[in-house]
C-alpha cells in the first residue's frame, strides 16, 4: 500500500519536481492544496534547514501525515549572502517572483554591481508520524546578472547563470533537475526514504 506523504508546498513547479524524483517508491503525495485550510507555518529559523525541519513538523502535526518540508533560496556574495532564508518573501510577505526579482536588481545597482557570485541552496526535511526524521541538501554554484534570460523555471532563475551563456530558466526540467540545488538534495534524500519505506 502507498504511503501518503504530504508535500508542504502549494508551488505546483515544486511538487512536480518532488513527484519526478520520487517516481517508483510506493507512495502517494498530496500537496497543501490538497489537504484544505490549514495555517501557514511560521518559518523564523535562520537556516534553510531549520525552516525545512519547522515545516515538516508543523504540517506533519496539523495532517497527521508523513511530511516532506524543503526551504531553499539564493544567496548572492555582492548582498552579503542575501535574500537567503528571506529569497521568497524579500520584496515583502506577500511577495511574488517579480516583485522579489525587482528587489534582487534594485539591491544590486545599490551594492554597485551588475553581476555577482551566487549560489543556490535547497534543504529538504522528511519527518514521519513516529518521528523519524531525514535532512538531505544541495548546492548549485553561478552568478547572478541583471539581465534577464529564460522562462522555464521559477524564482530568480531567469537572473541566475550557471555558466556564461545559460541561465536556470533556459535549461529544461531534465538539464535543470542534473545540476540544481533541489535535484541535488533530492538525490540525497530518495534513496535514504527508499531504504525506510521497503
Amino acid at each position: 500500500m502507498a504511503k501518503k506523504i504530504v508535500i508542504a508546498t502549494k508551488n505546483l513547479d515544486k511538487l512536480c519536481e518532488l513527484e519526478v524524483a520520487f517516481k517508483g517508491l510506493p507512495v502517494e503525495f498530496l500537496s497543501l492544496a490538497d489537504i484544505g485550510d490549514i495555517p501557514d507555518a511560521v518559518e523564523d529559523g535562520e537556516t534553510f534547514e531549520e525552516n525545512a525541519r519547522i515545516k515538516a513538523k508543523f504540517f506533519m502535526a496539523q495532517t497527521g501525515l508523513a511530511c516532506i518540508a524543503d526551504d531553499s533560496g539564493l544567496e548572492v556574495d555582492a548582498l552579503g549572502g542575501r535574500p537567503g532564508v528571506y529569497s521568497a518573501r524579500f520584496a515583502g510577505y506577500h511577495a511574488h517572483d517579480v516583485t522579489n526579482n525587482q528587489k534582487l536588481l534594485e539591491e544590486l545597482e545599490k551594492a554597485g554591481v551588475t553581476e555577482s557570485a551566487a549560489d543556490y541552496r535547497c534543504a529538504l526535511c522528511f519527518i514521519d508520524v513516529d518521528g523519524t526524521e531525514i535532512i538531505a541538501s544541495g548546492v548549485v554554484y553561478g552568478t547572478i546578472k541583471n539581465i534577464a534570460r529564460g522562462t522555464n523555471g521559477f524564482g530568480y532563475d531567469p537572473y541566475f547563470y550557471v555558466n556564461d551563456s545559460k541561465t536556470m530558466a533556459e535549461l529544461t526540467p531534465e538539464e535543470k533537475d542534473k545540476i540544481s540545488h533541489r535535484g541535488a538534495a533530492l538525490r540525497e534524500l530518495v534513496p535514504k526514504l527508499k531504504e525506510r519505506l521497503e
